[in-house]
C-alpha cells in the first residue's frame, strides 16, 4: 500500500515537470516571437517612437533623415528680424544662420531604441515594444550658427554702447561752476537678446515667415550732475601735485596734454574709489595720442600714448599731498629722468591698463574736483584737487635710496634694416636701486594712518642698432 506522503511527492514531481514544461514552452514561444519582432524590425525603428510628436516607429532612419531635413529645408526660410528702439535694425535668414536639425544623430539616437548593449534594458524594450507599454517621446531643437548671432552682438554693442558722462566742473572765484552737462548712457543687454535670440529659434516652425527679436538697451545714468552740485561741499583748493616733462619729445607733450585734459572738471564724490586708468579711458592713436616712447616687455620703445605716466605721477603727488588713502600705485621698471628733475627718487607712478593701475579714495568730508594745467612754457604739468579741507596733518619721510647698482654695459645689436656704419641708441642707461619713504595722515579725531612706499628700479642697459645692410 502506497503511503499518503509518497502519493503527496509522486503528486508534486508530476505538477513540478508539467509547470516546468508549460513555462519553458511558453518562454521559447515568447523569445520566438520576440526574434520575430527582432527580425520585422530590422533596419526599422522599433514602434512608438516619437520626435517632435511625429511617429517614426516602423520607419527608417533614412525617412526619419528626410523628415527633418525638409523641415530644416522649411526654417531656412525663415527671417529673423532684430527689433531696436521700435525700429529694424538687421534680419537674418535661416538660411544665413545655417539653421538645421541634427538629422543624423537623431536617426542613429531612435535607431538604438530596443537595440541596447545592455541585454536586460533591451530585452525591456523588446518587450514594451511588443505589448505597447511604453512611449519614447523626444523634442529636439534646431541647431544653428552661433557665430553669427555673436557678431552682430560685438557690432551693436561697438555702435550702440555709450558710457555715462559726468558733468565737468571748474572752480573760479570761490565755487563751482559747470562747464559740461552730465548726460546718460546706454548698455546694450547682450546677454538677454542672444538668449531671447536661441529662445526664438527653439521655437520657430517652419510655417512662420517673420521671427521678431528685441534689443533692448539700459540708461545709464551718471553720478555726477548739474543738480547736485550744492551738495559737493568744495571751498577751497586743498593740494596740488607738480611735474616738470622738459626735454620731451613733441609726441610725449602732445600725449600729456591730450591725457591731462581727461581729467580736468573731474570729481571724486566723497567716499569713493577713483581710478586712474577708468578716468583717462583708451589709450591709443584712435583717441588722439601719438607714439612715444613707453616701458613695455623689458625694453623702452615707442608706444601709443608714451608721456601718460607723467600724468599719473602727477596726479600720485597730488593726491599724497591731499593726505588721502593710496590704494594702488606702482613704480616703473627703471628710474625715469624726468620724475627725478623735480622729486626724489619715488615720487612716481606708473600705469598699464588692465594690470597696473593708480587709485585713491576720497575720505575727506566732500567731493573732490581736480583741474589740470599743462604749461608748456616751463614744461610742467599741475594736478590741482579743490575740496574741504578737514585739518588732517600730512607727513612724509625723505625718500631714501638704497642697493644703488651702475647700469649693465651698452649692448649692441646687429639691424640689418639700417645701412651699415649707422648706429642708433634705443635705450638709454639709468642707475638702479631702491627707494622708499613714509606716508602719515592724522586726521582731527585722532586716527592715524601709514603708508610705506617702496619702489625696487632696475638698472638699465643702453641698447645701440649697429646697421648691417649694404
Amino acid at each position: 500500500m502506497i503511503s499518503k506522503k509518497k502519493r503527496f511527492h509522486t503528486y508534486f514531481q508530476r505538477f513540478f515537470f508539467f509547470f516546468f514544461s508549460f513555462i519553458t514552452i511558453v518562454t521559447a514561444i515568447f523569445m520566438n516571437i520576440l526574434y520575430g519582432q527582432e527580425q520585422a524590425l530590422e533596419g526599422k525603428i522599433y514602434p512608438d517612437v516619437y520626435v517632435n510628436s511625429m511617429d517614426f516607429g516602423q520607419k527608417t532612419p533614412n525617412e526619419l533623415m528626410t523628415t527633418l531635413e525638409t523641415k530644416a529645408g522649411g526654417l531656412a526660410r525663415i527671417q529673423f528680424r532684430v527689433i531696436f528702439d521700435g525700429v529694424p535694425i538687421a534680419t537674418f535668414s535661416g538660411a544665413r544662420l545655417g539653421i538645421r536639425y541634427d538629422s543624423k544623430g537623431t536617426a542613429d539616437r531612435m535607431y538604438l531604441i530596443g537595440r541596447s548593449s545592455n541585454y536586460p534594458t533591451r530585452l525591456y524594450q523588446n518587450i514594451a515594444a511588443l505589448f505597447r507599454l511604453q512611449k519614447y517621446a523626444f523634442t529636439i531643437y534646431p541647431e544653428y550658427n552661433k557665430s553669427v548671432v555673436e557678431e552682430f552682438v560685438s557690432m551693436v554693442s561697438e555702435k550702440y554702447n555709450k558710457p555715462a558722462r559726468n558733468a565737468l566742473f571748474t572752480f573760479e572765484q570761490g565755487k563751482v561752476q559747470s562747464f559740461r552737462q552730465e548726460e546718460k548712457g546706454i548698455r546694450i543687454e547682450t546677454e538677454s537678446f542672444s538668449s531671447e535670440f536661441e529662445t526664438k529659434v527653439k521655437a520657430t516652425r517652419s510655417n512662420q515667415p517673420i521671427v521678431e527679436i528685441r534689443l533692448n538697451k539700459k540708461i545709464l545714468e551718471p553720478e555726477v550732475t548739474l543738480g547736485k552740485a550744492n551738495s559737493f561741499g568744495i571751498e577751497e583748493l586743498i593740494a596740488e601735485g607738480k611735474s616738470d616733462f622738459s626735454h620731451s619729445m613733441l609726441e610725449r607733450v602732445h600725449n600729456i596734454i591730450v591725457a591731462s585734459s581727461k581729467f580736468n572738471g573731474v570729481l571724486i564724490p566723497k567716499d569713493q574709489i577713483f581710478s586712474f586708468n577708468e578716468a583717462v579711458g583708451d589709450i591709443s592713436v584712435l583717441t588722439g595720442y601719438k607714439p612715444a616712447y613707453i616701458i613695455k616687455n623689458g625694453r623702452t620703445v615707442l608706444g601709443d600714448g608714451g608721456g601718460v605716466c607723467q600724468v599719473s605721477t602727477t596726479l600720485f603727488r597730488a593726491a599724497l599731498q591731499a593726505g588721502l588713502p593710496i590704494i594702488e600705485r606702482h613704480a616703473h621698471a627703471y628710474r625715469v629722468s624726468y620724475y627725478e628733475s623735480d622729486a626724489k627718487p619715488g615720487f612716481d607712478a606708473t600705469v598699464f591698463a588692465p594690470s597696473a593701475d593708480l587709485r585713491m579714495k576720497n575720505d575727506t568730508a566732500a567731493s573732490i574736483l581736480i583741474q589740470t594745467e599743462v604749461d608748456t612754457d616751463r614744461n610742467l604739468l599741475y594736478f590741482r584737487l579743490y575740496g574741504k579741507k578737514d585739518g588732517r596733518d600730512i607727513t612724509i619721510s625723505d625718500p631714501s635710496l638704497f642697493d644703488v647698482s651702475a647700469p649693465p654695459p651698452a649692448l649692441n645689436q646687429d639691424d640689418p634694416t639700417l645701412k651699415r656704419g649707422v648706429v642708433k641708441q634705443v635705450d638709454f642707461p639709468a642707475w638702479g636701486g631702491k627707494a622708499s619713504f613714509d606716508y602719515t595722515v592724522q586726521k582731527e579725531d585722532g586716527t592715524v594712518t601709514k603708508q610705506t612706499f617702496f619702489s625696487a628700479y632696475k638698472a638699465w642697459q643702453a641698447v645701440f642698432l649697429v646697421g648691417t645692410a649694404d
